[in-house]
This record gives C-alpha cells, sequence and structure tokens, in this order.
C-alpha cells in the first residue's frame, strides 16, 4: 500500500532546542510494508523514500501512534504523530481519496489488525515513481485529450484549450491542489458551481468560450479567498451577479468582448483589483463606487457610453415602505443577515442594495443622477474610450433623499 504526497518530518525536540521546522514538504512515496526477516515476521512498518533516499526511512507503526490529525484531510492534508521517536509526519498535496485509505490502513496497522489491503515490501522505490508527481498540463488539441485516464492529481496547473469542451470535465474538479486552471478556446456554455471547490485555485482562464453568465454559487465559494486572476473575454456574458464583488481578492479581470450592459455597481469592493479589460462591450455609463478603485491598467474601449441626462430620476417614497426602512436598518449597522436567518428574496434585495453618496443604503427610494468621471482619477494607465481621445466617462450616482441631492448638486453640473 503507497502513497505519493510531499512530506516533511518534524521533529518535537526542536522547539526545545531553540530551532524550528523549514516548513516545507518534498516530495515523497510513503509505503506501509510487511517487515519478513528469516526468523520471525515482525509488525507492518511506515517507509517513507524520496528522490534522494530510494531506500527510505523506516517508522514503527504498532502501538507507536499518539494521535492523527485529518481536520484537512478533504484538502489532502494530514498528520501522523508518532511516540518514538518523537516526530510528526506532516502529509500534503496527497489525493484526499487515497489519503483517507491510507490513514485508514495505518490506524489498523497501529491497533494490531488485519489490512485488508496487500502491504508493500521493503524494498528501495524506483525512480519512476517519483515520475508521477507532475505538476503542470498543457493539452492543445483534441487527440491529445486524455479520455481512459485521469489527470495526475498533483497537477497544480492545467491548460486544456482548442479541445472542443462544450462542458467542464468533472475529474479537473478532483484535482484539489490546481492553482491555474485555463480552458480558453472551448465551447463551455456553464460552469459547475464545484470548481469553487478548488480550494487553492488562483488562476482561472475561460477565454473565448459560449458563456451567459457568471454563477452566484461561485461567488459564494471558496474562490473569495484565492482567486486573483479571471479571464471571461471573448464570451456572450450580458452582465454579471452584484455578489461578484465578492471576490475581492481579484488582482487582474479581462471582460473583453462580451456584452456587458453594466458592470456591478458595488464594484468598489474590489480594493486589490489592480488590471481591469472591459473593451469592445454594450456598458451605457459606470457604476458610482467605479471611483473607489485604484487601478494602475484600465481599458474601457469601444463601449457605448451615453450622453448624460439633465434631469434626475426621482424615485422617492414618502413615507418609507416597512421594507425599506428595515433594509436601511440591517445595512446602516452592518447587521449581519443570511439565507439561514431570513428568506433568500430578502437576502438578494439587501445584497443589491443603492448606496448613497452620503455612504447610506437604499433600496427602491432614491433620486439617480448623472455625472462625468475622467478615467484618469482611478487608473494609472488608461486606454482612451473612443478614437476621439476622450477619457471622461458617465457616471450613475444615487441619493437616499432629497438633502443628499441638493449637496451634491455641484457634482451634478
Amino acid at each position: 500500500m503507497k502513497l505519493h504526497c510531499e512530506v516533511e518530518v518534524v521533529s518535537r525536540r526542536l522547539p526545545a532546542l531553540g530551532l524550528r521546522s523549514r516548513g516545507k514538504g518534498t516530495r515523497a512515496v510513503l509505503s506501509l510494508c510487511q517487515q519478513t526477516p528469516r526468523s520471525h515476521p515482525r509488525p507492518a512498518c511506515l517507509l517513507i523514500s524520496t528522490l534522494k533516499d530510494k531506500r527510505g526511512t523506516r517508522y514503527e507503526v504498532r502501538e507507536n501512534i499518539e494521535q492523527l490529525f485529518t481536520k484537512f484531510v478533504d484538502e489532502g492534508k494530514a498528520t501522523v504523530r508518532l511516540k518514538e521517536p518523537p516526530v510528526d509526519i506532516c502529509l500534503s498535496k496527497a489525493n484526499s481519496s487515497s489519503l483517507k485509505g491510507f490513514l485508514s490502513a495505518v490506524r489498523l496497522v497501529h491497533r494490531g489488525c488485519d489490512v485488508d489491503a496487500p502491504l508493500s515490501t521493503l524494498t528501495p522505490a524506483k525512480t519512476s515513481e517519483f515520475e508521477k508527481f507532475k505538476t503542470k498540463m498543457v493539452i492543445t488539441s483534441k487527440k491529445d485529450y486524455p479520455l481512459g485516464k485521469n489527470f495526475p492529481y498533483s497537477l497544480e496547473h492545467l491548460q486544456t484549450s482548442y479541445c472542443g469542451l462544450i462542458r467542464v470535465d468533472m475529474r479537473m474538479l478532483c484535482l484539489k491542489n490546481l492553482r491555474k486552471l485555463d480552458l480558453s478556446h472551448n465551447h463551455i456554455k456553464k460552469l459547475p458551481a464545484t470548481i469553487g471547490d478548488l480550494i487553492h485555485l488562483q488562476e482561472l482562464n475561460l477565454n473565448d468560450n459560449h458563456l451567459e453568465s457568471f454563477s452566484v454559487a461561485l461567488c459564494h465559494s471558496t474562490l473569495q479567498k484565492s482567486l486573483q486572476h479571471l479571464d471571461l473575454s471573448k464570451n456572450k456574458i450580458k452582465a454579471l451577479p452584484v455578489q461578484f464583488c465578492q471576490l475581492r481578492e481579484l488582482t487582474d479581470i479581462k471582460l473583453d468582448d462580451n456584452e456587458l450592459i453594466r458592470l456591478p455597481f458595488k464594484i468598489g469592493q474590489l480594493r486589490n483589483l489592480r488590471f481591469l479589460s472591459a473593451a469592445r462591450n454594450k456598458l451605457p455609463f459606470l457604476p458610482s463606487e467605479f471611483k473607489n478603485l485604484s487601478l494602475e491598467y484600465l481599458d474601457l474601449f469601444g463601449n457605448h457610453f451615453e450622453q448624460l441626462e439633465v434631469l434626475p430620476v426621482i424615485m422617492l417614497q414618502v413615507p418609507l415602505t416597512l421594507l425599506e426602512y428595515s433594509a436601511q436598518i440591517v445595512l446602516n449597522n452592518r447587521i449581519p443577515y443570511g439565507p439561514h436567518i431570513i428568506p433568500f428574496h430578502l437576502c438578494e434585495d439587501l445584497d443589491t442594495a443603492k448606496t448613497c453618496v452620503c455612504g447610506k443604503f437604499c433600496l427602491t427610494s432614491f433620486i439617480q443622477g448623472t455625472t462625468t468621471m475622467n478615467l484618469h482619477s482611478v487608473a494609472h494607465t488608461v486606454v482612451l474610450v473612443d478614437n476621439m481621445g476622450s477619457t471622461e466617462v458617465p457616471i450613475i450616482s444615487y441619493f437616499c433623499s432629497l438633502g443628499c441631492y441638493v449637496n451634491s448638486s455641484d457634482m451634478l453640473k
């Protein structure tokens, strides 16, 4: 029985000596081996072999495990704490299902029970076994696409371009170590919510597909903490959900050559965003929170920006409805909410609330005004908006009351 993963063996005596571990694992093959000397059989042991030490280091298992740490086993991580020697064997980047099976066998050996799976023999690891640790795979044609076998579970970078894919291959979603996924130049129409289970995914390239939307489920997934680069250019997306702005680790977004008629009006919440390209869409204006961005590069060339509306759109409600008043209380006081507390449709209302220039929130009672903004105020490098050399674009602003509108009237001139 063998397990391919990264291993770091940490001595628990290091802190007493004023030392600490490297904190970095080494590619290794773990074997649960049966020791069979000529005189009498001995209990199974754990053998850790690396490319530099193929013969490996042997550790006794029976009645020698102090504790198994398995909180992050679904992420391919675990720690085996031995009594003697006093070391912690830290495992990472393992296939989660293989890791669970291996730990179950280790637990049985520790208790002196029989293991159903056959145990390995005490032989040095082969060089070919370490070649399985493939971290990058690039496929750029249909004929090279693997149909009869799985992708190497250790992949961190996978590119499958020009493969004619009409959906995301579910085998890719088992690659828990994946950091970069490139599915560009295919025919994918919809993204599965389970892409959000790729907890280490930092870069997602979906350029030149047939996507019509970006799901809310992905915005609520673990991508909130990991995704930094997103390429959705050359698709058929008309609008991004408001929840898109919860992907707050994003630094680079490409939205060129879509059918966008608006950007998420809470886009100003993407504080880490540095590169934004949304050229050749159908944007008539930008949301007011756009001015909160601090970009290095901005390209909005070829959009359909409209002329300013002279008169404001007044939708004030007097008195306020109970829904409006309650929503303002929740949002202005930052009271937590969610579908486990209030109905889902009310969560959507709160998520899509507009922000007044004074900082307060409003749902359906507001005044809408239009002004212009020079894009150089939010970006260091700006691609001209049109062939006339303009960098001025219309901005939609919202006001929660007549007082806010009057106080901001100079801004709208």
